[in-house]
Formats: structure tokens, C-alpha cells, sequence
């Protein structure tokens, strides 16, 4: 980016903004478009970066008191008054479905509710996971389409200088600059869009699934720890 800057200025009256200002309209929509694609992928990676981190600290203290020997019924009935983080949320449903079985586990048989509330934990998991994927897809999307618009913006910036060499019937760079600095400044800035879009995808891409598998273990660790509690009684 400091290299196509640095060219430019060299060109006496070619800046920065002077190219924003002297591009036709489809320029400065696709420029437009990529500042706002580039903030908002921004957005995207501060937010996703505190939400992340505020779990996994929120998963480390309720780890605490979860082995901490405390019985399960003095953790459960202060977090079934209002919604809490996904690992809290999946101790709630154990538990709630638990307390069923104890009434009708005689009858059915305790095989039976301990896939129920396998499946139970199974679909909590999804509806506690799922919103975690939802803003990483639009960094995929930006990183996949901006490259694609920058080059839309370079091919109709090398147009314009085409129209600018037919119109003049004059080849000097004084009349190609123009057009041709467009093209290259929508190249950079599409590239500049894209590349932290998709480092930062695939990175909270990776970081997501390690907190699902660590929910998926503390969920087997739960139905564990809930079948001796049953065998025990």
C-alpha cells in the first residue's frame, strides 16, 4: 500500500484524494464500498475477539465452582433466573431434565432418559453455538468478493484510460495516469480488504470450534457425572 502510495505522489498532482475526487462515479462506489466492507470486517474482529474472550473466562470460573465439590442443586437454582453463557445454559438443561427422570426413571428406566438428556444437551449445544458463527460468515464473504470488486474498479479504471488515450489520440502519462492510478488504488484497496478478512476468518473459525469442543467435554463430563449421581440414589 506504501509502495502504490509513494508512486503516486510522485505523479505532480496525483494524491490520494485527488483520485477520489476525480473518479466517475462506479470508482467511487467501489471505493466506497470497500472502506465500508473494511470497517465493518473490523467491527467484526473487535467484537468477535471480546465475545470469545469473555467466554472462555466466563467457562474458567464456572469450571471453578463446577468441580469444586459444591452439590449440583446449590449451582443450578441461581442460574435458571436469567440467561447466562452457552456452558452455564447447558448445566441448566442437564439439570432440568435430570430432575424429570428422578420422577419417572422407575417406570421407564434410567437407559432411556440418559439419551434423553444426551439429545437435550445435544440440541442446547447448537442453539448456544450457533450465533457464534453468524458475523464470521460475513468476513468470509468480504474476504472472498473484495478482491473481485477492486478488480472490477481496476478494469474500469484501465477503460477510462483507453477512452482517455482515444479521445486525445495522445499516449504521454499525463493522460493515462489518471485512469491507470484508479485501477491500481482499487487493486490495493480491494487486497487491503481482503487479506485481514480471511486471517481473521479462519483464525475465530479455529478459535470457535475450540470452545464447541470444550463444551462438547464438559457435556460428557456432566452426563457422567449425573449417572452416578442417579446410580448413587
Amino acid at each position: 500500500m506504501e509502495v502504490i502510495t509513494d508512486s503516486l505522489n510522485r505523479i505532480e498532482g496525483v494524491s490520494i484524494w485527488s483520485l477520489f475526487l476525480q473518479a466517475d462515479l462506479l470508482i467511487k462506489a467501489v471505493l466506497i464500498g470497500l472502506l465500508a466492507a473494511s470497517v465493518w470486517s473490523w467491527a467484526v474482529v473487535v467484537q468477535k475477539h471480546m465475545e470469545l474472550r469473555r467466554l472462555h473466562l466466563l467457562a474458567d470460573d464456572f469450571e471453578e465452582m463446577f468441580w469444586s465439590g459444591h452439590p449440583l442443586e446449590k449451582l443450578y437454582k441461581p442460574l435458571t433466573q436469567g440467561k447466562s453463557h452457552p456452558m452455564a445454559m447447558l448445566f441448566v438443561v442437564g439439570m432440568r431434565e435430570w430432575r424429570r427422570v428422578q420422577n419417572v426413571r422407575v417406570d421407564v428406566g434410567w437407559q432411556t432418559f440418559d439419551k434423553h438428556i444426551e439429545r437435550s444437551l445435544s440440541v442446547a449445544l447448537a442453539k448456544e453455538t450457533d450465533p457464534l458463527q453468524k458475523r464470521l460468515l460475513s468476513l468470509a464473504t468480504i474476504g472472498a468478493t473484495a478482491p473481485f470488486v477492486g478488480l472490477f474498479g481496476t478494469v474500469w479504471g484501465i477503460m477510462n484510460s483507453f477512452q482517455a488515450i482515444a479521445t486525445s489520440s495522445d499516449t504521454s502519462l499525463a493522460v493515462v495516469a489518471p485512469g491507470i492510478a484508479e485501477a491500481l488504488f482499487a487493486t490495493a484497496l480491494g487486497l487491503f480488504v481482503a487479506i485481514p478478512a480471511v486471517v481473521f476468518y479462519n483464525r475465530f473459525n479455529e478459535r470457535v470450534g475450540e470452545y464447541v469442543a470444550r463444551l462438547e467435554l464438559f457435556c460428557d463430563e456432566f452426563t457422567g457425572i449425573l449417572f452416578y449421581e442417579n446410580v448413587e440414589r
